[in-house]
């Protein structure tokens, strides 16, 4: 007798015939995939493929439990059952953008979530700072639970101020490293904007560094700082402030 025979007599009845059942269910499933529109009625009534799991992707503010929650998955839900419902549910979220709800045999539904993403903090009633989007929409985001890092836009009407805003998004997407040191950003009139950096405390008092530049300013025309900043750390000089309000001109003022 070979070593495969003898593993197999040795296999207990009730482990066979386990196995034996779940070759059979697998096996009736892919049959009735491929069968007509009623198929997927018929595997929903099999206890092999009620909902057991639910794996949830793309999260970065929302937590796992949240978006369970949203969906209301009863104890007998197949995964078979209509998935139009639970991305209704989910999408309900402010802060949900975009949901996919998939199957993953036997019994796991797999959840795909993009968020709105926040761009940046406003004042609220009683002086309280609330997270808003590029168009201004306030975000369910609880900065005491999850950690958030935005600026701050220090002004009254900010959350209408959705130019400022997507400028802000802009800057978020294009150039990440700048929009991390950017800690406030307000008008400042005759169409300007002030806006506050963080820096080394060898460049600027403080560790803060003013910029002023005209509302209408480019992620590009942002980024020019960075050579005046390398030249200034060369130099040993320190910046009381960068001034970029001018077409073509970076201007340092000194300490």
């Amino acid at each position: 007798m070979s070593a495969a025979q003898r593993d197999r007599a040795d296999e207990s009845p009730p482990r066979a015939r386990r196995r034996g059942r779940l070759a059979a269910v697998a096996a009736l499933a892919l049959a009735l995939v491929a069968s007509p529109w009623w198929a997927p009625r018929a595997l929903a009534t099999l206890s092999f493929f009620r909902v057991r799991k639910v794996q949830v992707e793309g999260l970065r503010y929302l937590t796992s439990t949240d978006v369970v929650r949203l969906l209301r998955v009863d104890s007998a839900a197949s995964v078979w059952d209509d998935l139009a419902p639970y991305e209704r549910r989910v999408a309900e979220h402010s802060q949900v953008a975009k949901v996919e709800v998939a199957r993953k045999l036997p019994a796991t539904l797999v959840v795909r979530v993009e968020e709105n993403l926040p761009t940046a903090f406003v004042p609220g009633p009683g002086g309280a700072l609330r997270a808003v989007d590029e168009r201004g929409r306030t975000l369910p985001i609880d900065p005491t639970r999850v950690a958030v890092d935005m600026p701050i836009v220090a002004q009254r009407g900010a959350q209408e101020d959705t130019a400022l805003l997507q400028l802000l998004d802009t800057l978020r997407d294009a150039d990440p490293r700048l929009f991390a040191r950017l800690s406030e950003v307000r008008r400042s009139g005759r169409g300007e904007l002030e806006l506050q950096l963080t820096a080394s405390p060898d460049l600027a008092p403080r560790g803060v560094l003013p910029v002023r530049a005209m509302a209408d300013v480019t992620v590009g025309r942002l980024a020019e700082i960075y050579p005046v900043e390398q030249d200034l750390a060369r130099r040993q000089l320190r910046a009381a402030e960068i001034d970029l309000r001018f077409r073509d001109q970076v201007i340092a003022r000194l300490q």
